[in-house]
């Protein structure tokens, strides 16, 4: 058994209990000062709103203000927070944490450092005190894993990341359940880039269905399933040239990190509702207030990672063709515009090899 504070109580931090405690751990969730509602509610009832149901009534529950009581003696600190909450729990949890710990982050995302892309555990390590970053051990979590099914004990298959393979072990024998499967690696590059490129090409995928309502009606009820299909390979393609111009390695694309994560991500979720109302011809500003208080974690990782790939392409480190689908998706969202894909500009720049596209046929 082990002592679990997870910070963050949104629905994968606070889904992320559920293997936590089956595994008879002592568990322990602290809300972010947006949680406050789900604080109270909890402590109440023991009832999350937003995953809409209980937890399991031996999670401990914290508000924020409480956070070095809830991580002091934890051997493992969860982060639940989103993307743009990194550098917030950086200097809450900093001053707290102890030698020995094992950071676990649930939060996905990139951020353009200094012209380049950093993935946020690094992020997270550089915003900690000097005194602690490199005391603490740091690990993540990648993979297809909806909060809701999760909380439902459901079957999820996820990797367990860290560039310490001797902590991966025991980590994993914390959460393990027969229903949370979990794999390891070291590939920390490869699983955090795929992580965070899954929202924005999900976003993009779900453009799909906005053009068909779009549209309107076909005679025989076609659809825009060959449209979503091409999006979602180009979306893997870029990601595999990403992973790789960065250092990580073209097998996490194509398993859980990568391929897993982009397709549950498109099945629903903020990042689709949003591809849809773009599709349908909203523009972004109008499309947001059609969203309101939500967080698209999608259109938040291309605005905040296309000044590190700007810098790259101007540098010559990487094609100017190489993402058509990320740029489009960044000029979308940025400048209210029209979604127009150019199919013909994508698969051009793969990692490997591409066949030749023949238009006689």
């Amino acid at each position: 058994m082990a002592i679990i504070t997870i910070v963050g109580a949104g629905v994968m931090g606070s889904a992320l209990t559920f293997p936590a405690v089956d595994n008879g751990n002592e568990v322990r969730l602290v809300g972010t000062h947006l949680d406050e509602a789900i604080i109270t509610s909890l402590r109440e009832n023991h009832y999350h709103p937003r995953l809409r149901r209980p937890l399991h009534t031996s999670v401990k529950v914290y508000s924020h203000t409480e956070v070095g009581e809830a991580i002091k003696d934890a051997d493992v600190v969860g982060l639940g927070v989103n993307s743009q909450g990194v550098h917030w729990a950086a200097e809450t949890i900093g001053p707290h944490l102890r030698a020995g710990q094992t950071i676990l982050m649930v939060t996905k995302g990139m951020e353009s450092v200094d012209s380049g892309l950093q993935i946020l555990p690094d992020v997270l390590r550089e915003h900690l005190p000097a005194s602690i970053r490199d005391l603490v051990n740091y690990a993540a979590i990648g993979g297809p894993s909806i909060a809701g099914e999760l909380a439902a004990r459901r079957q999820t298959s996820v990797v367990f990341v860290s560039r310490s393979a001797e902590i991966l072990p025991k980590l994993r024998s914390l959460f393990l359940t027969d229903y949370y499967h979990i794999w390891t690696s070291t590939d920390m590059i490869g699983v955090e880039v795929c992580v965070a490129l899954k929202n924005p090409y999900a976003l993009a995928v779900g453009l799909a269905a906005g053009v068909l309502e779009k549209q309107g009606e076909d005679i025989a009820s076609a659809k825009m399933h060959n449209y979503a299909a091409a999006v979602f390979a180009q979306g893997l393609a870029e990601t595999a040239i990403l992973v790789q111009k960065l250092g990580g390695g073209l097998e996490t694309v194509f398993s859980l990190p990568g391929a897993g994560d982009l397709y549950v991500t498109t099945q629903g979720g903020r990042n689709s509702r949003m591809g849809r109302l773009l599709g349908m011809g909203m523009s972004y500003s109008d499309a947001v207030e059609e969203m309101p208080g939500e967080t698209i974690e999608g259109v938040d990782a291309v605005v905040s990672m296309m000044p590190a790939i700007e810098a790259m392409i101007s540098r010559g480190d990487l094609d100017a063709n190489a993402l058509p689908l990320l740029r489009e998706l960044h000029r979308i969202v940025t400048s209210n515009a029209k979604v127009e894909f150019d199919f013909n500009s994508f698969f051009s720049k793969l990692p490997f090899a591409p066949p030749t596209k023949d238009l006689s046929t």
